[in-house]
């Protein structure tokens, strides 16, 4: 497989496990479009022409130098060390979870998913709305001074082609989670925490001390309505949305992480959080990505926080 063959695959799944319909993600691609055509010709010669095809901002490519794949490095999180490491086990590509170079820039525009997602959950898509809009200015800001490009660059001059994957791996990873829960259909919070530790992912984790564990209420509290609202989306939501949440009857969340403010604020609004677990988590989403190249007979080596759990077996 080519670079760009690899990453059209990774957006397919994750188009095939968004929350959203495929109408909704060509509307919102439509709504591009419109602010595109809008632009004086000086704009639009600033403008990412892959904006108008891609729905996931935070995922791109970064460096192909044409060669057939056979050999990948797939990682959570990426260093120079790593692109030093990838020449010397002379891979042929490197696939990062988390966003550099223009993807990191952009990172808080694929936030606007998690209007859709909180809509289908009950909460007023005008208060999700919001409060998104709101927190999106807010990691617009966060994110502006970051050195975006310092891997990129690195990449580049070695020579060593690199994408990264991060909403379409979050959206499996969310489906999944999702139809899991369904499936299972927990009373309690003890529940959800032992059909998590089904997961071999989560497994791995609470061996390395770090496994699913729970941010506010009880093992014993009953779930209420339970919605996957924190796994994909970009990042952390609005800290306001809970009350939203709890408006509309939701009575569960589970989220990869929470910082302590998103944590005060669920429990505030009497919201029981379980936190499946972060790079756990990005993991998931990962190797139900990587399963497709696997079968395609591309050799993954794991690196980076990454914990490889095939399931073509």
């Amino acid at each position: 497989m080519k670079v760009k063959e690899i990453f059209d695959l990774a957006i397919k799944q994750g188009i095939a496990n968004d929350f959203r319909s495929k109408e909704e993600i060509k509307e919102f691609l439509d709504q591009k479009k419109e602010i595109y055509n809008e632009l004086s010709k000086e704009e639009k010669s600033y403008f990412d022409q892959e904006d108008l095809i891609n729905p996931y901002t935070d995922s791109t490519v970064h460096f192909d130098n044409g060669k057939e794949i056979k050999k990948v490095l797939a990682g959570i999180d990426i260093t120079i060390g790593s692109l030093l490491l990838a020449k010397e086990l002379k891979v042929d590509l490197i696939i990062n979870h988390h966003p550099v170079g223009k993807a990191l820039s952009k990172l808080d525009d694929v936030m606007n998913l998690q209007i859709d997602a909180y809509e289908k959950f009950g909460v007023p898509v005008n208060i999700a709305e919001k409060l998104t809009h709101k927190r999106i200015s807010e990691v617009s800001r966060g994110i502006n001074p970051a050195n975006h490009y310092n891997i990129v660059d690195a990449a580049k001059l070695l020579g060593i082609n690199l994408i990264n994957i991060h909403t379409p791996a979050d959206n499996c990873v969310a489906h999944l989670l999702q139809q899991t829960i369904k499936k299972s259909q927990p009373r309690y919070i003890k529940d959800i925490l032992k059909t998590l530790m089904k997961i071999p992912e989560y497994q791995e984790a609470k061996r390395r001390f770090n496994g699913p564990t729970l941010f506010s209420g009880k093992p014993t509290s009953r779930c209420g309505k339970i919605v996957v609202s924190e796994i994909t989306g970009g990042t952390e939501g609005s800290i306001e949305i809970y009350q939203a949440m709890a408006n509309a009857g939701i009575g569960t969340t589970i989220a990869m992480h929470q910082s302590e403010k998103h944590r005060e604020s669920a429990e505030k609004a009497h919201i029981n959080v379980v936190i499946a677990g972060h790079i756990s988590s990005d993991s998931i989403g990962m190797n139900l990505i990587l399963d497709q190249l696997e079968k395609r007979g591309i050799e993954i080596i794991p690196f980076g926080g990454l914990t490889r759990f095939s399931r073509n077996n």
